[in-house]
């Protein structure tokens, strides 16, 4: 790696810790993350021509401080010593130059998360917040990531910290009560960032990659909470399907079907981790949805060829999905692995239960996911008929061209 790749690195990294240092010695949130914002840009312009200073932390937490003392020495001027600090803490507070009354190698990280998934903000909210002030990534990379204006992406931050400070949030690990909902919806998020970057393979190489940022935080909170069964099924369940991302697309980035994929490009390296990392957390507790998609993925990866695929355990596995977490689309997925036990028809008859649930009204994937059973099963003008469906209602270029081509195929074919 380079040395403006390894500072970069770095950089992501520490910024929530550093971050964290801040926010629990002065307490409010938008000044202490645009302060972090600004200590970044000088270390990013710095260090790969200067290098790594041997304290990078301390070097940012220097830093960040007096940006911190710029700009409430700012604030003041503008709108008096008391407006727009977050969570209750004097300005003379903010303009001291810290003490040691906060220990600087505490690792904060954890309790910046489940600030930035606040349930008093909204989940694109909590998105554009978390790759911000966890990511550490610029207003300018999160919009040109999700195809934003920049100053869209800055409003939906800059509500989402008044939200916050409004709800009278604190720099602190919620209450036992509110844990459990609080890292369920941290995970949520980044299940979220990755399937974005996952499913717009046009965004890749682009300022933000989102998948690989994805991975970066769900390791993080890995490291943070090491005996999660859930946390360690969601990071297994992001390294099983960025391991067939490589033959996901052809040359021409049309999509291929998982069965059609090259399996000598999938990367083996990140295959072995994530069924090491399931196949411990299942043996260790309660099983969860992110272990059960873990395990399904796990079981698709491990298979040489498309025909090796164990069917069979992979229904078993959608059905314990189906007791423990019932939700419409993994209910699609099931359908398939129906049709690959049973039959076809079986899947499409699990297939008709679902045309009256209103969260797949309309969806595309039930479309999509009809016209390949119709396809199984021999009826190819009603397979053309689905996936036109399909194709009027996805907004992916890939699943246009993806649909439109197997559209053509079954015309060829009668």
């Amino acid at each position: 790696m380079t040395a403006p790749g390894r500072a970069e690195d770095l950089l992501r990294e520490l910024a929530p810790q550093v971050l964290g240092v801040l926010m629990r010695r002065h307490g409010a949130l938008d000044l202490c993350e645009d302060a972090v914002q600004e200590a970044l840009l000088d270390a990013a312009g710095t260090w790969p021509a200067r290098g790594v200073p041997d304290n990078p932390r301390g070097w940012l937490i220097t830093v960040a401080t007096r940006r911190l003392i710029d700009l409430v020495r700012a604030e003041q001027s503008r709108r008096g010593r008391e407006e727009r600090f977050a969570f209750g803490a004097p300005p003379a507070e903010l303009m001291r130059v810290p003490g040691q009354d906060v220990a600087v190698d505490r690792d904060d990280s954890l309790v910046l998360l489940l600030l930035c998934c606040h349930p008093a903000i909204t989940a694109p909210s909590q998105i554009a917040l978390t790759l911000r002030a966890v990511g550490g990534l610029s207003t300018a990379a999160i919009a040109a990531a999700f195809f934003v204006p920049e100053s869209t992406m800055a409003q939906r931050i800059s509500r989402a910290k008044q939200r916050i400070r409004d709800a009278g949030a604190t720099f602190s690990m919620p209450p036992p009560g509110e844990f459990e909902a609080r890292l369920a919806a941290v995970m949520h998020v980044l299940y979220l960032v990755f399937n974005e970057g996952y499913t717009a393979p046009a965004t890749a190489g682009g300022p933000v990659e989102l998948t690989g940022e994805a991975i970066r935080l769900a390791r993080e909170l890995h490291r943070l909470r090491p005996g999660d069964g859930e946390v360690a099924g969601l990071l297994a369940l992001m390294l099983l399907a960025d391991a067939r991302r490589p033959a996901r697309l052809s040359q021409e980035g049309d999509l291929i079907d998982l069965a059609d994929q090259d399996r000598e490009l999938w990367n083996r390296e990140l295959i072995a981790e994530g069924v090491e990392l399931i196949t411990g957390a299942l043996a260790d507790g309660p099983v969860g949805a992110y272990q059960l998609q873990a395990a399904i993925a796990a079981v698709h990866d491990e298979a040489e060829r498309a025909e090796d695929t164990d069917w069979p355990q992979i229904l078993a596995l959608y059905l314990m999905l189906d007791r423990v977490a019932p939700n419409p689309m993994a209910m699609l997925s099931m359908a398939v692995a129906l049709a690959m036990v049973r039959g076809p028809r079986a899947g499409l008859a699990l297939l008709a239960t679902l045309d009256d649930d209103p969260r797949l009204a309309g969806h595309h994937r039930l479309y999509a996911v009809r016209g390949r059973l119709l396809e199984m099963a021999g009826d190819r003008a009603a397979a053309r008929e689905a996936f036109r469906g399909a194709l009027r209602r996805t907004t992916s270029a890939a699943e246009k061209r993806y649909l439109r081509n197997r559209i053509s195929t079954l015309e060829r074919e009668g």
